[in-house]
């Protein structure tokens, strides 16, 4: 498995693994699995060289974690790198009352409640540390700073300014007094993420779906102003939900959806050209992103071991150069990407 190295404050950095492990799927996202298959799951990335872990309370309310917990506790502490996230704390309720019905399967009965604060951050922290059982985590993320979560531009700026006045400060000493590596922030959009990064001093983004096969918006101005701070940049879902992992099947998903016709057309094209250069469309997914300097890691989620199979020989792919070539010729990849 190949490393990325990144140190952009000079404490010695992270190591970490190019193919990453996006834990939301052993939270029981869309379907229940069994403590079992979710071990499995986990030990076979292990087996096949990943090191590098993301988590969150939100992935099964509180499940993800605890999950990560069994796994985790017989690995040494020196050989992976994990990052979970701050925003959401988890509150015990009625099972009939519970948050993600129709999203997380067999999961504890809880609500999530924003708290973006400074002691919002504190406790978030503990109660995370508590589940994984852990005594520090390398990488804490503010979660879902986004139009997406919050529904409108008003509510998104007024979660930011509660972080930037609380629990930016929050993230900020816990790193300098050595508690964690690095912060940043994990995010369904990238505009967030340059609004952050014009006002603080991150290490890190999460992003997810927004520079892939399919997408690349960030390279105009996001992804620059990142490599030139040194900010790292982890990709999550590499696969667009899946639609670039299946092809433009039906039923396909794009961003949490059924995939709109549009997109499956976009997909159909991709894989055409894949399929000319004899190329799983899902390698060719997986390999683009990490052509970016910044890129440090790519975290797509497994929920059965096929899939981590698939993620594994998709980090040792070897792509065509004319491929790429012929993506940009054909105006399905943005001219400007490095590849």
């Amino acid at each position: 498995m190949q490393v990325r190295h990144w140190d952009r404050l000079g404490n010695g950095g992270l190591n970490f693994t190019e193919l990453g492990f996006g834990a939301a799927p052993i939270g029981n996202l869309y379907r229940a699995i069994s403590e079992a298959d979710a071990q499995a799951v986990l030990e076979s990335a292990w087996a096949g060289g990943v090191r590098y872990f993301d988590t969150a309370p939100l992935y099964g309310l509180g499940l993800s974690e605890t999950r990560m917990n069994q796994f985790l506790r017989d690995k040494p502490r020196a050989d992976y790198v994990i990052s979970t996230k701050i925003g959401r704390h988890l509150r015990v309720c009625a099972p009939d009352q519970r948050d993600g019905f129709g999203k997380w399967f067999d999961v504890p009965a809880r609500n999530e409640v924003y708290d973006y604060s400074y002691d919002g951050v504190m406790r978030s922290l503990d109660a995370s540390l508590m589940r994984l059982g852990l005594d520090r985590v390398d990488i804490l993320y503010a979660h879902d700073l986004d139009i997406f979560n919050h529904k409108s531009t008003a509510a998104l700026d007024a979660r930011l300014a509660e972080f930037m006045a609380g629990g930016y400060r929050a993230l900020r000493e816990l790193r300098d007094q050595g508690v964690i590596k690095a912060f940043g922030a994990g995010v369904n959009e990238w505009q967030p993420c340059q609004w952050l990064l014009e006002r603080g001093d991150f290490d890190l983004f999460l992003l997810a779906g927004r520079y892939t096969l399919l997408e690349q918006a960030p390279l105009a101005t996001f992804l620059p102003l990142a490599e030139a701070r040194g900010v790292g940049i982890v990709i999550g879902g590499p696969y667009n939900s899946g639609v670039l992992a299946t092809g433009a099947k039906p039923g396909a998903f794009y961003n949490y959806d059924p995939a709109p016709a549009d997109i499956l057309a976009k997909v159909s094209a991709l894989e055409t050209v894949c399929n000319r250069h004899a190329t799983r469309l899902v390698d060719a997914a997986f390999q683009f992103p990490l052509r970016h300097p910044a890129v440090v890691s790519i975290i797509p989620g497994g929920q059965g071991v096929a899939e981590m199979a698939s993620n594994l020989q998709a980090a040792q792919a070897n792509i065509p150069p004319q491929l790429w070539a012929d993506l940009k010729t054909q105006g399905l990849l943005d001219p400007a990407a490095p590849t």
